[in-house]
């Protein structure tokens, strides 16, 4: 890495994404990250590249263009088959260094939050860890606090100027990824910028970001780039015998079409209120979540909490109960298709985004909606 200079910014161009794959199959936060970076790309009007890591693995690289990629650099080699930090380090900080992207993109996964530092810290650049939003346009960030942010209207239109002190020098804001991520237990949201040096490297949570439809004449125009691997056994220091996976059940909130999320009004009968919501969601044919007062007090365990600081969900149907709204909570589950709020509480801010709001007892409510929507099923 000596003749790598990350702070020479203006030599950096085009956005990356670390497509993750495992034993051949990818990793479907790779899709819904290079979704995202064709947005990114297409504000700062660079190329968007999926870089792939693994042994015989080409034959993805169709799938990553269809989903946005440009070009797909493919890094191959029989070490690279199992995922050994070492050896995915190396050859990702080779590839960097040639080819200097101004953007780095990973996915929040276990691998990802391993190699993400990593790499950072040889290529001695900045990363913003657990990403739940990503802007590079000022416009689009700023219309992104005015919905998302407590801030003031005065203050978030300051941000407008595109400029910010570096140094104590005037910095342009306009090319660099703003990246935002939960702080102090996800009591406040930061957004934190990387403006002297690149790439810029985020990685990016699971689910958060929505994936696009696959385009097939994206994927068969795609363009493959085999970058040349300098990987040898002495550069790993750790020898993958085997691979053992173990089955542990956990809830799949993130590919769940109907969820029913409870709060703090189910504290007066925690156990009859998650029985109540377990039945609904049985009925609609979903699954329960919970927000993180139902996780942080020991109602339902860490896979069921939704939001900012658990997971960002776009079902079908969203079923609120006893859940009053917080800027966090809402964050993870907004985009849902259809939102129902159960709150005794008129002024819940959940109510400001539900598409329907029902005002009452989450307990007497409850088995209403249950009754009401096996009778339509009934009658089909």
């Amino acid at each position: 890495m000596s003749n790598f200079n990350s702070a020479a910014i203006e030599e950096f161009k085009n956005v990356w994404v670390f497509c993750e794959q495992r034993q051949g199959k990818m990793n479907p936060t790779a899709f819904e990250l290079v979704s995202k970076g064709r947005e990114l790309a297409d504000e700062l009007g660079v190329k968007l590249c999926g870089l792939l890591i693994g042994d015989d693995v080409k034959g993805m690289a169709k799938d990553l263009g269809g989903y946005g990629a440009d070009e797909v650099i493919i890094c191959e080699s029989p070490l690279l088959k199992y995922y050994t930090t070492d050896a995915y380090a190396k050859v990702i900080c080779d590839a960097i260094e040639e080819m200097k992207p101004e953007i780095f993109l990973i996915g929040a996964t276990n691998i990802g939050r391993d190699l993400g530092p990593r790499c950072a810290a040889r290529l001695r650049t900045g990363l913003c860890a657990d990403c739940t939003h990503l802007d590079v346009d000022t416009p689009v960030y700023i219309d992104f606090l005015k919905e998302n942010s407590t801030l003031k209207e005065d203050a978030i239109e300051r941000l407008s100027g595109h400029t910010m002190k570096v140094l104590g020098e005037d910095h342009d804001t306009s090319r660099d990824l703003k990246m935002t991520r939960p702080a102090f237990g996800g009591h406040l949201m930061a957004t934190i910028v990387c403006p002297r040096f690149r790439p810029a490297m985020a990685t990016v949570r699971p689910g958060v970001m929505k994936k696009a439809p696959f385009d097939q004449a994206k994927a068969d125009a795609v363009e493959v780039t085999e970058f040349n691997v300098q990987l040898t056994e002495s550069d790993i220091s750790t020898d993958v015998k085997d691979v053992v996976k173990a089955a542990k059940k956990l809830v799949d909130l993130i590919g769940a079409d109907f969820i029913v999320s409870v709060g703090r009004g189910i504290a007066k009968d925690v156990e009859g209120g998650i029985a109540l919501a377990q039945e609904l969601a049985d009925e609609l044919g979903g699954v329960v979540g919970g927000s993180r007062v139902a996780i942080d007090s020991g109602w339902l365990s860490a896979d069921h909490q939704v939001g900012q600081t658990g997971k960002t969900v776009h079902p079908k149907v969203y079923v609120a109960l006893g859940i009053s709204g917080s800027i966090q909570h809402k964050a993870g589950m907004q985009d849902s298709e259809c939102i129902i709020a159960v709150n005794k509480n008129p002024n819940a801010p959940i109510f400001e985004i539900a598409d329907y709001g029902i005002c009452g007892d989450l307990f007497k409510v409850t088995p209403m909606l249950k009754e009401a929507i096996a009778q339509v099923k009934a009658n089909k």
